[in-house]
């Protein structure tokens, strides 16, 4: 039998995510901080984060030719600069691939070869890996520039030779084209082969922004947000960014001031989150998503503690499938299958994976296993 979420459905944005982003239905205003870096104290203001996103996308366009459909990979651990990248990148009609900052050189060229990027930005500590991975790389357009504000070995920081005082027009797309046109390329972090590059399009992403808000109750322009992973899903708030580093003694920091962890990317056991209540009292949601399919479940926030996943996002709708592919009822185990508004267009250049990973019903099949409970 086929589940549908217990929410109703909402309606979708029909626009790309530049529009919906900026178009301030909050009513932020201009000289609101809304993104500070923790290591170093730099800081964007929503009105200097419009600015710079349009203008690194003149830049783009003005400086090194980047044309509408073009690739702009990032390869960084997450910082300050991060989100007017990809927001820039967006309005000069171009298209993100998010690199894994642990990735070696072999495995940096294979992403930027498969996703056709013609550009890289690369965060200083990563520069020699970037460098080898471009040997490689037989475009004589590909470009590499740096995060931050230093030139190392001739390499120019992307702030002092893509930002000038021009801004762009962002690119318009009408409903047809936001639900057909790929904003990112993010490739899965598969067990078995080669990574593939998931195609996310601009109403995949604007879907899932608009049913994470509809669902995150506590979630709004007065929230302040550590992000270690994510920086676009939390763009209403004011957002104290971290490198991702899974090795935090939270025992030396004060946490007085934090309501409430949000966990995913990966399991998070009952008996460990348990444990982390009983030190700190502050309440673990847990997300359930992946890849192609971006965030899918999402805990009550009334809850402590959850033991599943949580409640199916508006919009979408699950089956169960035993191994014969027989749809199952409530309690019983079987693979997870996901149809709605957020999940991907198909993976990059690869048309037989996408054929197999889609039934003839359009859900995708996640090869997770999980069950409805009653």
């Amino acid at each position: 039998m086929v589940f549908k979420s217990n929410y109703h459905d909402i309606e979708i944005p029909q626009n790309g995510i530049f529009q919906y982003v900026m178009n301030n239905q909050e009513g932020i205003s201009d000289n609101k901080l809304i993104y500070l870096d923790g290591n170093t104290s730099k800081g964007y203001t929503f009105g200097e984060l419009k600015s710079g996103s349009k203008r690194f996308a003149a830049g783009l366009r003005d400086k090194v030719g980047f044309k509408r459909g073009d690739v702009l990979g990032i390869y960084s651990p997450n910082q300050v600069d991060y989100p007017m990248v990809l927001l820039g990148t967006i309005a000069a009609g171009g298209k993100v691939t998010p690199i894994d900052p642990t990735y070696v050189a072999s495995e940096l060229s294979y992403q930027l070869l498969d996703s056709g990027a013609s550009i890289l930005i690369v965060h200083p500590d990563l520069l020699e890996t970037a460098i080898a991975a471009s040997k490689g790389i037989n475009n004589p357009n590909f470009r590499i520039f740096l995060f931050g504000d230093n030139e190392i070995r001739g390499y120019k920081t992307f702030c002092s030779e893509l930002i000038g005082e021009r801004e762009i027009e962002p690119i318009f797309y009408t409903p047809e084209e936001a639900n057909s046109t790929i904003a990112y390329i993010c490739y899965s972090s598969g067990t078995t082969g080669k990574q593939k590059g998931v195609e996310t399009t601009h109403t995949n992403l604007v879907s899932n922004l608009a049913q994470i808000y509809k669902v995150e109750k506590d979630l709004g322009t007065h929230s302040v947000l550590a992000g270690v992973l994510a920086t676009l899903l939390s763009y209403v708030c004011a957002n104290l960014l971290h490198p991702c580093n899974f090795d935090l003694y939270v025992k030396e920091y004060d946490l007085s001031s934090v309501k409430t962890i949000v966990s995913g990317a990966a399991p998070l056991g009952r008996e460990l989150a348990y444990k982390f209540y009983e030190l700190f009292n502050i309440r673990i949601k847990q997300v359930y998503g992946l890849t192609e399919a971006l965030a899918v479940h999402y805990s009550d926030s009334n809850n402590i503690i959850t033991g599943s996943c949580g409640t199916l996002l508006p919009n979408l709708k699950v089956k169960i499938l035993s191994n014969d592919g027989h749809e199952l009822g409530i309690n019983e185990p079987g693979e997870l299958c996901v149809h709605g508004p957020s999940i991907m267009k198909g993976y990059h250049n690869n048309p037989s994976a996408t054929n197999v990973a889609f039934d003839n019903d359009g859900f995708f099949h996640t090869g997770d296993i999980a069950y409805v409970d009653g």
